[in-house]
C-alpha cells in the first residue's frame, strides 16, 4: 500500500507541476497549484522510500519453528 500510494502522490504532484497550465481564477486565489504539486511530490517520494524500507525489513526477518515431541 505504501509504494502504490507513493506512486499515486508522485504522479498527481508531477501533473500539477508540469501538465496543468491554467486553473480557474477562483481556485488560484485560494491555492497555488505549483505549491500543491511540490507538496504532493515530496509526500510521494517520502511514501515510496518508507514503503521500500518497510518491505526490506519485512523480507529480512526469519521465523524459527520449535517442535517438542513429548
Amino acid at each position: 500500500m505504501g509504494i502504490g500510494l507513493g506512486i499515486l502522490l508522485l504522479v498527481i504532484g508531477l501533473i500539477l507541476l508540469f501538465a496543468v497550465n491554467e486553473f480557474p481564477d477562483a481556485v488560484q486565489d485560494v491555492v497555488d497549484p505549483t505549491v500543491v504539486g511540490w507538496i504532493l511530490v515530496i509526500a510521494g517520494v517520502l511514501a515510496l522510500v518508507l514503503g521500500l524500507v518497510m518491505n526490506a525489513q519485512r523480507s529480512r526477518t526469519t521465523h524459527v519453528e520449535e517442535r517438542r515431541d513429548v
